[in-house]
């Protein structure tokens, strides 16, 4: 008896600690839900679920475990039924229990449904044993029919929607990164700018010749007032000016 106690002591610390696992998971993916409906996403919803099944998965290996007790075999009996306030029951089950009573005993130790589930299941149960082979598969195939279309219209929606994005993501480019990069560049550091010298008499001056309509006569005119046009030699150094260059040592005046 000893040894029974344990096994079943320890399943149920086993089961109490998963079943507290889940209960921590299914919270935070209803947290997530709630709270957090603009920013979730599918993959992060997928994960959650993927997480509680696996956490479920695990409570079934223990309950069908060899070494574990058949719990269906004990019964749970409410040792003491008050009306009043139970702080440490209220604590254990997160604030969701505060009474212990006898209108709730019933309700939360329960091992059969309530009895208008029961008796929902029980006319189903014999509506469906009434039905024939044939009728049954006619029904089966409807079904599969109305599912098969809704399969379609989804399908068609998702590739619609997967057109639109890739149309979005692929539009014309209406701008050239390189070319902005050149603009700023010349902008910048003068990059890709050439100086060009405009041709005579484009500056805005005096023209460099005397100009003669096509029916002056005589001889060409200089410029007003009488100054010779020495625009030609304006380059040139009088080669009459001579220059005497001497060492600094030599004129120092402080030189000693």
């Amino acid at each position: 008896m000893q040894r029974e106690e344990k096994q079943q002591d320890a399943v149920l610390e086993a089961i109490i600690n998963k079943v507290n696992d889940l209960k921590t998971s299914i919270g935070a993916m209803i947290f997530k839900v709630e709270n957090e409906y603009e920013t979730l996403n599918w993959p992060s919803f997928l994960d959650n679920f993927a997480l509680i099944s696996s956490q479920l998965t695990s409570l079934t290996k223990i309950l069908s475990n060899e070494k574990a007790p058949p719990l269906r075999n004990f019964t749970v009996l409410p040792l003491l039924l008050k009306p009043d306030l139970d702080e440490n029951l209220a604590r254990l089950t997160d604030g969701r229990l505060n009474t212990f009573s006898h209108d709730i005993v019933p309700d939360y130790l329960r091992t059969k449904p309530e009895p208008d589930a029961e008796l929902k299941m029980m006319t189903l149960e014999h509506k469906a044993s009434c039905v024939n082979y044939d009728t049954a598969q006619k029904q089966v195939a409807a079904m599969n029919k109305v599912v098969g279309h809704v399969w379609d219209i989804v399908s068609k929606a998702r590739d619609e929607w997967d057109g639109d994005a890739s149309s979005r993501a692929g539009g014309a480019q209406t701008s050239s990164i390189a070319d902005t990069n050149c603009l700023v560049a010349a902008i910048s550091l003068g990059k890709g700018l050439k100086h060009t010298v405009p041709p005579p008499g484009m500056m805005g001056g005096p023209p460099t010749g005397p100009q003669r309509g096509p029916g002056a006569l005589g001889p060409p005119q200089g410029p007003p007032g009488g100054i010779p046009n020495q625009m030609g030699q304006m380059g040139k150094t009088p080669s009459a000016i001579k220059t005497n260059i001497k060492a600094a040592g030599q004129i120092h005046p402080y030189n000693r």
